[in-house]
């Protein structure tokens, strides 16, 4: 039989293979959107890119068979035409549906390549089936199988290529993707021109579609409609992978943001909540799960009427003489030995107690569940035993003992109470002797009450104008001139009367009002030093800081806005501290002191002797003056000892270029001493007690101490 002979154009079968190396690329592209995790888009995804790509495979067969070049006119039969463009729909959405799932089997795959090479094949074979001609199209059958073979092979390998890419940095996946999408275009190209191949036409055929579908025409709109159709199906893709990335980059940034806030969270709780140094609880918290367990207590309605409530308890625990650890080995040393005792309270308490540090070396532990009193003892004794254990610090074996006090509600009173009494309870194992516990009883509540009732009253003496401060003169050992004086703080209670210092400064102290005491003694001090400068008064006024000033970070910045405000010299402001709080933290301190020699202020350490001082550490700090505690003047006139000792401290002082004050003198005998001692400056009833400010003036003048001859003078330079 004689066969009419076919020809290819090969710039339009070039033209064709680009047109499905197009499709292909889109629907690689298309394959991470179907993946996404939001199931109505991925399904919109799937159905919009299947008749896209899809559009753009068929496209490309539909043309190619348009580019046939034969003796005759031919045309497509538009029925089969729809058929094999749905054919082609049909592989892409198998292709987009497979290639969008995470984990892609063997089986899968191979199943999958099957059913895309058959509907590819169907594509292919249908589409040739619109060429209606008589006699009928001859196949070759190796060909057939061939081109069936080569469809399946190019379905696996699709299939294939989206998990690689996927493994590909940013960077290369577009080459990548570039590079499959072409190699893909020429394979599928490979299947159509293979099919093209089989199908011979005989000599004189009848074609009977020859009116219909047909065309260079034709072949140039379904190119230019597929084309347009891949390019916005591939921009809305494009689109929409940048706006996900951005999406997923704000969600990054959202969720990095809820990380930030949530560690934020948790670190204002832990502070809020928790003791900085023990990572105990803290008084905030412990207060508020006394209030729930006393609520939980009380809601037990029918327990309470049969007797059988459970009780619960509080105890407060006092370490005994931890300030002689401080004092020794400093505060480096004792932040070791606290942290220490927190962790054996916590694992001698039991699970569900709650263990708070409310204070430097306070605890208090709260006990639920309790059915008897003797429970607590139990407890107090577990604890006392887990302190007592020997515990090194900085080479030393230290033994530590505390005194537990116990309250137990509601024998021991309502909720309010608990903590104070069991802090009265604790004082009174303290007073006992220590390194035991004791029991609330209702007359250990006086000095509780005392307590509360000084520092409630304390609170508000300042804007009541109950506080102010006197001062005593201090003097050269001859007694004739005035080299400054000492602000010491009063309180005139209104039903108290005058309280002594050593009864409110300690409750101060203890309830966290020292700061602001000292705060306010400062400024007076300042704006006093101003009125008598205006009076043609130069002193020098000495104040007192505590240990908790002395620790505080605004103390320098409290003490220079003071200065300026009043216009006061720095050099007309001395500041003392003790021995012993000078030698608590010798780094700390000499920070502190080092910032307030900058500005000008004169230092001083007060009660020397009585501490534990350094010569070595005493060298570090920058101060100008010593004072000697009164114990040792008092013994000067009846013991050598007492002579000897501030014989020493004034040669050493003199040594090291300091000013040596001695206080607390009494009598005419020793200030002879002092003087023979060659002490710089007295200070003491002997000359004056201290008086009010207003009366100073008036005492210099009845002394016939005028404005003259009042001195202030520099200290001598440290060698």
């Amino acid at each position: 039989m004689e066969f009419l002979a076919s020809r290819y154009d090969p710039w339009l079968v070039a033209s064709t293979i680009a047109v499905a190396s197009f499709a292909w690329y889109v629907a690689l592209d298309l394959a991470e959107r179907v993946r996404g995790g939001d199931r109505v888009v991925a399904t919109a995804w799937l159905i919009g890119g299947s008749l896209s790509a899809g559009t753009g495979i068929w496209s490309m067969h539909f043309v190619a068979m348009q580019v046939l070049s034969l003796p005759v006119a031919i045309g497509n039969a538009p029925l089969p035409t729809f058929l094999s463009w749905l054919a082609a729909v049909a592989v892409s959405a198998v292709a987009l549906w497979t290639a969008g799932r995470d984990q892609l089997s063997s089986l899968r795959l191979w199943v999958s390549a099957l059913v895309m090479g058959a509907l590819m094949c169907a594509m292919h074979y249908i589409g040739m089936s619109a060429l209606v001609v008589e006699p009928a199209i001859v196949w070759n059958a190796w060909l057939l199988a061939a081109s069936a073979g080569i469809a399946v092979v190019v379905s696996a390998a699709a299939l294939q290529f989206v998990p690689w890419l996927r493994r590909q940095t940013k960077e290369r996946k577009v080459h990548c993707q570039i590079a499959a999408a072409l190699a893909l275009g020429l394979t599928i190209g490979a299947v159509h021109y293979t099919a093209m191949a089989a199908a011979s036409f005989a000599a004189g055929t009848l074609w009977r579609s020859a009116d219909a579908l047909h065309g260079n025409g034709v072949g140039d709109l379904m190119v230019m409609v597929s084309l347009v159709l891949l390019a916005l199906t591939l921009m809305t893709s494009m689109l929409d992978a940048r706006l996900q990335s951005k999406a997923g980059e704000l969600i990054g940034s959202l969720r990095d943001i809820n990380a930030q806030l949530h560690s934020a969270n948790e670190e204002l709780q832990q502070r809020a909540f928790h003791d900085p140094l023990t990572h105990l609880a803290n008084r905030t918290l412990f207060e508020d799960r006394l209030m729930h367990a006393v609520a939980r207590s009380r809601r037990d309605e029918e327990r309470i009427a049969a007797h059988q409530q459970e009780k619960l308890a509080v105890l407060f625990i006092d370490l005994d003489g931890f300030k002689a650890v401080n004092d020794s080995l400093g505060h480096t040393a004792g932040d070791k030995v606290l942290r220490e005792c927190a962790q054996r309270l916590r694992q001698a308490a039991r699970d569900n107690d709650t263990v708070a540090r409310i204070s430097a070396d306070e605890f208090l532990v709260l006990m639920e569940d309790v059915p008897s009193v003797a429970v607590c003892a139990t407890m107090a004794q577990r604890m006392l035993d887990a302190l007592a254990q020997p515990l090194q610090v900085t080479g030393r074996e230290l033994q530590i003992s505390a005194s537990v006090g116990i309250a137990v509600f509601p024998d021991h009173g309502h909720q309010g109470k608990l903590i104070a009494h069991a802090d009265a309870a604790m004082n009174a194992a303290k007073r006992a002797g220590g390194n035991g516990y004791t029991l609330f009883e209702s007359h250990m509540n006086a000095g509780a009450l005392e307590q509360l009732s000084l520092q409630s009253d304390l609170r508000h003496a300042l804007e009541r104008g109950q506080l102010h401060l006197v001062y005593q003169p201090k003097l050269d050992a001859a007694g004739d001139q005035l080299r400054g004086v000492e602000a010491l703080l009063r309180w005139n209670h209104p039903e108290r009367g005058l309280v002594s210092p050593d009864v409110f400064i300690p409750v101060a102290e203890r309830f966290g009002l020292i700061n602001a005491l000292g705060d306010w003694i400062i400024d007076e001090a300042c704006r006093q030093s101003r009125v008598w400068a205006q009076a043609g008064l130069q002193v020098r006024v000495a104040l007192n800081l505590s240990p908790q000033q002395l620790r505080h970070g605004n103390l320098v910045g409290h003490v220079r806005a003071a200065l300026h405000r009043h216009q006061v010299d720095a050099s007309q402001l001395l500041c003392e501290i003790t021995e012993s709080v000078a030698m608590e933290d010798i780094r700390a301190t000499q920070v502190t002191l080092e910032n307030l020699e900058k500005i000008g202020v004169y230092l001083s350490i007060d009660d020397f002797g009585t501490g534990y001082s350094s010569l070595s550490y005493l060298r570090q700090l920058p101060v100008q003056e010593l004072k000697i505690d009164r114990s040792f003047v008092n013994d000067l006139e009846s013991s050598s000892d007492a002579c000897a000792v501030v014989d020493a401290v004034v040669r050493l002082a003199h040594a090291l270029g300091l000013r040596v004050v001695a206080e607390g003198v009494e009598t005419r005998h020793q200030q002879s001493i002092l003087q023979q001692l060659d002490c710089d400056e007295l200070q003491g009833y002997l000359f004056a007690r201290p008086m009010a400010a207003s009366e100073l003036l008036a005492w210099t003048q009845k002394r016939g101490i005028g404005a003259g001859r009042v001195a202030a003078d520099p200290a001598p330079t440290k060698h």
